[in-house]
């Protein structure tokens, strides 16, 4: 057994590895998430944690005014941009996977170019189609002029009736890379004997792509499914830079993100911190993320070996 035992360089070479960033998760991922749990239970005078309340936190937030109304809102929007994103950013990603795929003529360059958005920052793409989108001088309403469709411009970011919408196919565009590139790995993973001999059966494009392509993606589905779900019920980035920490115009794009943030943390129009309501909404938060999609990745995965 002694043989078998590292030397004691190797071992310190292997702590070195492992120790910093195990370090580096528990005081910046593992304590505030166990801090946050803590915090929720808690009455709080500012900075000042008062006295032990239980779940009135919790209750508060999620059934008695003024809490509730905004919490199902935000709630509300979160499901919306959820099932938005599933249907355009991973439906066209998967379009996009398969175009790729079939290796047309430019088809490196176009692999770039679909993913090229995904490594800029939300910062740049938050200014960048903010300007786009603005009213006046937004690129977006001039091209719709110049092509005749002048009755269509708008206010984007500015009606309660469009923002959120302008949003999440901000989001869409700026994420669509990963899906593509996620969906094309699966695709080249597929024997090529296989769409071959589907094609010699002679079944149409269609077909090939809904009866044997895609559900011989399936581990690919459930990697990009269960990314956007985290994705979608985190969201926070793009609405507090593109619509403000008050989800502008009238709450129309507020978020559990930003709601959470200006309850823990307060607000432009009211300086005042509730580290106790905020720290329920991100356990609240934390929790239903963990569990459907614990739950789903479960069931997705009996779904590949169903089909496998």
């Amino acid at each position: 057994m002694a043989d078998l035992e590292w030397p004691v360089g190797r071992r310190i070479w292997v702590a070195t590895l492992i120790v910093p960033p195990l370090a580096f998760m528990t005081a910046f991922v593992v304590m505030p998430i166990l801090s946050a749990f803590v915090y929720a239970f808690y009455h709080w005078e500012g900075l000042k944690r008062v006295d032990f309340v239980g779940l009135k936190n919790f209750t508060d937030v999620l059934l008695h005014e003024p809490w509730a109304p905004v919490t199902w809102r935000a709630f509300s929007h979160n499901v919306m941009v959820f099932v938005v994103l599933m249907l355009i950013q991973n439906g066209v990603g998967f379009l996009l996977a398969y175009a790729l795929s079939r290796q047309l003529p430019g088809h490196r360059f176009h692999r770039v170019a679909v993913f090229l958005p995904v490594i800029l920052s939300s910062v740049i793409v938050a200014l960048v189609w903010k300007q786009f989108l603005h009213p006046v001088f937004g690129l977006f309403n001039k091209v719709l002029s110049l092509a005749g469709f002048g009755t269509f411009t708008t206010p984007w970011l500015g009606l309660s009736e469009t923002a959120l919408w302008a949003l999440t196919l901000v989001n869409a565009w700026h994420w669509v890379g990963f899906p593509t590139l996620v969906f094309l790995a699966g695709i080249q993973r597929i024997p090529p004997d296989i769409i071959e001999a589907g094609r010699i059966d002679g079944v149409n494009e269609w077909q090939l792509v809904s009866k044997i392509i895609w559900p011989l993606v399936a581990p690919s589905a459930t990697v990009t499914f269960i990314l956007l779900f985290i994705g979608a019920f985190n969201w926070f980035e793009l609405p507090y830079l593109m619509a403000g920490v008050e989800g502008s115009p009238y709450g129309s794009t507020d978020v559990l993100g930003l709601y959470f943030y200006r309850t823990a943390f307060g607000n432009q129009s009211s300086g005042a911190q509730d580290f106790g309501h905020g720290s329920a909404l991100a356990v609240m938060m934390f929790l239903f993320v963990a569990v459907i999609s614990a739950i789903w990745t479960v069931r997705l995965r009996r779904r590949e070996i169903e089909i496998a």
